[in-house]
């Protein structure tokens, strides 16, 4: 028996709050993870389901990439991961009864919660132009108008390519394959919102836009900084990885405007001692000011060069630049660096004779460093430290970008990039006998732009939620509806859905719980996690129903339709055995030979990274690079408050699991600001208040989201938080990352004004 979704959109304008709560996270809670996973899949279903997940003849987690050791524990997932399997695995569906019943303007004033929680889709949807709702439709009329619509292009620049982080190697292989053969290196992908600027300054630094550490070298560990992460939420898996280093001996030091509980205390339910008391992670919690953290680096790379404590033969044999970091960092100074961070002078202290002591560093970092203005800038600074310190290639040691999406390393590795790297575009090219486009393509910001400006007409996406992850929601969504055609290859419903170009396409298709079999027989796909190890994932699961094709098929037959004759790629081999995709893989990307071989191993294998294997740095001057750029931050207008986007416990990315947030004492909405209370109080809310979140940026452009509760919080003082996507709103489409162009939704500048109404669900869908 199928289980029901909730029959009504949950208010969520009145959430409650409790007082600030930083209990201890555990790996997973147990008794609520196994509610939610029945509620959705049954009590048979959901046994066995979560006992395959990231286990090595299992399938991978469709949330996070943190990798998994060799020796795996039963349970071997977190709370949300429990849940994102819950929601792919549902027994609820959306069928085409479902979308007769529920017009296109319902479901765009519906919650991006209550769309999640209907299921499955089960049939190809289209959306006619001028109808009014979606109508069911067969796969080849779906690719008939997916070739009509591109072929009629003035150029294959105005098609939009768009790719999530759930997409697996093979699939992103074949997308960005057919992009490049229809004539655009337009592949927008959602590392252009989170990671991209870590890409960018260690591509420059280091030579290799990666991390650079494995999970031994955490557990190896003398020193671990955590910067702009909360991994109780967003990669919980790692607290595991924290408390194993910490038993070993390692410290920890956490920069983060907010307390958070996981690094606070961490209860690990893999042992009795981990449920009942709990390991303290922080050594250090350094609650930094928004956008400070250029400036803390700076000047911690001051104190360490005047310290005689750098490593003068690393620095000497492989790097370049040492004498420009040096002479910059000279002019850190004491009063601007405490101005930017908001910390004290024996804290910054505390952290330096931690570094000094430590003669293995690792620095851990995620978007609170990413999307900023300077962030690119403040990874440089990082990157700094690290090779002050010869912590670069040494067990132990390294930088570790902590990435989001299960495969999104995996799909930049397979070239889903809009400025890839000539040698790949060669080698693709001699592999398939095609031409590749050698421009520029479009990012997501600049695809927004496009769609906006009538220069793109096409956009598809393989999955995600294009709409509800992109900043300045009202210029996205206008832009949206400017096109001629947008496609959506999906599992379940999100706000994309409902913020169509002229004529819409649903495509749905199979999850990583699901069973793949084509006409060579089952199959299986592959994904890199965040340490740059490629394993395999199997589906176990019936399909949620007969009409769903996988992603590699429906890019074959895509490509099939669209290309014809012309094509001479083998599209219909490709669908029938991904096998012979990963053929291809290996003689076109460095570190896949022999793939098909490697990928049958059950512990998969790791691709070959240069600094960390050789300390061999493959940067234009040959060696790892310091850099010495200004020093930035965020400067606040009196009586306005420096707001950060973030998630809550119960969501990952842009998916609700619920509406709780329950390590932050809030339950029951979404739509609340975490403001410190001496903040709150000065300008006139007491908690409980209402207020509307108004967005100040130099285009005068006034960006409202209303309704929000405002809540006393332990946030730095001039710093608030709110949950994205309802504050995409307030993030300028404009407002990006130096070199990334990354949203620079971490520092959004505010000003809070009594409330004109409370928030509805129709404005947190639309917000």
């Amino acid at each position: 028996m199928a289980a029901k979704p909730p029959a009504g959109d949950p208010v969520q304008d009145a959430p409650q709050v409790a007082p600030p709560k930083h209990a201890a996270a555990g790996l997973p809670a147990i008794g609520h993870t196994l509610r939610i996973a029945q509620a959705q899949m049954g009590v048979a279903r959901t046994a066995r389901t979560l006992l395959k997940v990231n286990q090595k003849n299992g399938f991978d987690c469709p949330g996070c990439a943190w990798p998994e050791g060799d020796k795996r524990h039963t349970a071997e997932f977190c709370e949300n991961g429990a849940k994102a399997v819950a929601e792919e695995a549902t027994l609820r569906r959306v069928t085409p009864e479902f979308f007769a019943a529920h017009p296109l303007a319902d479901l765009a004033g519906r919650s991006g919660y209550w769309l999640g929680q209907q299921g499955r889709i089960t049939q190809p949807m289209y959306l006619p132009e001028g109808a009014d709702r979606y109508e069911p439709v067969t796969w080849d009329r779906a690719f008939a108008v997916i070739a009509e619509e591109l072929t009629a292009l003035g150029s294959p620049d105005e098609a939009l390519f768009y790719t999530s982080g759930r997409t697996s190697n093979e699939a992103a292989f074949l997308f960005q394959l057919f992009a490049r053969e229809f004539g655009t290196n337009n592949l927008p992908d959602c590392s252009n919102m989170c990671h991209e600027s870590s890409g960018s300054a260690l591509n420059e630094t280091i030579g290799i836009g990666k991390g650079s550490v494995s999970l031994e070298d955490l557990h190896q560990a003398e020193l671990i900084i955590v910067a702009g992460q909360n991994p109780g939420t967003n990669h919980p898996r790692m607290l595991s990885a924290l408390e194993r280093a910490k038993k070993a001996g390692a410290k920890i030091i956490s920069v983060n405007p907010l307390p958070e509980a996981g690094m606070e205390r961490f209860k690990n339910p893999q042992t009795p001692h981990g449920m009942l008391v709990g390991t303290p992670l922080n050594d250090l919690f350094l609650q930094i000011r928004i956008g400070g953290d250029q400036a803390l680096f700076r000047l911690l790379n001051k104190l360490v060069i005047e310290a005689g404590a750098v490593d003068e033969a690393f620095i000497a044999e492989h790097t370049h630049g040492y004498e420009d970091l040096a002479a910059a960092a000279k002019d850190a100074d004491w009063e601007q660096t405490l101005t930017a961070t908001g910390l004290t002078r024996p804290e910054i202290e505390r952290a330096l004779a931690m570094i000094l002591a430590s003669r293995r560093t690792i620095v851990c970092w995620a978007m609170g460093l990413t999307q900023h203005k300077h962030a690119v800038a403040t990874i440089r600074e990082v990157v700094n430290l690290l090779l002050l310190r010869g912590d670069i290639g040494r067990p132990g040691a390294g930088v570790c970008p902590v990435r989001g999406h299960s495969n999104v390393q995996g799909d930049r590795t397979m070239g889903i990039f809009e400025r890839p790297a000539p040698a790949f575009l060669d080698a693709l090219d001699r592999e398939f006998a095609i031409t590749s486009p050698r421009h520029h393509g479009y990012d997501v910001v600049r695809s927004i732009q496009a769609l906006r400006d009538g220069e793109a007409k096409v956009l598809f996406a393989m999955g995600g939620n294009f709409v509800g992850a992109t900043p300045d929601t009202d210029v996205t969504e206008a832009a949206v509806r400017r096109a001629a055609l947008t496609v959506h290859v999906s599992t379940k419903l999100n706000r994309s859905h409902a913020v169509t170009g002229r004529r819409a396409l649903i495509l749905p298709t199979l999850g990583r719980t699901d069973k793949d079999v084509q006409a060579s027989g089952k199959q299986f796909v592959t994904v890199e996690d965040s340490m740059g190890m490629v394993h395999a994932s199997r589906g176990n699961l019936p399909p949620a129903g007969p009409h769903l094709l996988s992603e590699p098929a429906i890019v074959a037959r895509m490509a099939r339709a669209v290309l014809g004759a012309a094509s001479t790629t083998p599209w219909e081999e490709f669908e029938r055995d991904y096998a012979t995709i990963r053929d291809r893989i290996s003689r076109v990307v460095p570190g896949f030979e022999d793939f098909n071989a490697r990928a049958a191993r059950p512990e998969g294998f790791r691709l070959p990274h240069a600094p960390r294997d050789e300390r061999r740095f493959p940067t234009a001057t040959g060696k790892a690079n310091f850099t010495a750029a200004p020093v930035e931050y965020p400067e606040v207008p009196e009586g306005r408050l420096l707001l950060q986007t973030l998630r809550s416990h119960d969501q990952y990315n842009t998916t609700i699991y619920g509406l709780d947030d329950r390590y932050r004492g809030i339950t029951g909405g979404r739509r609340v600001v975490l403001v410190h209370p001496e903040d709150a109080t000065a300008l006139g809310f007491a908690d409980g208040d209402y207020a509307d979140l108004v967005g100040e940026w130099k285009d005068g452009v006034e960006r409202r989201a209303p309704g929000f509760r405002v809540v006393h919080y332990p946030t730095t003082r001039g710093c608030a938080a709110a949950y994205y996507p309802e504050t995409n709103v307030l993030v300028p489409l404009d407002s990006t990352a130096d070199t990334s162009n990354t949203p620079a939704s971490k520092s959004v500048i505010v000003r809070l004004e009594p409330a004109t109404a409370k928030g509805t669900p129709g404005q947190a869908a639309a917000q």
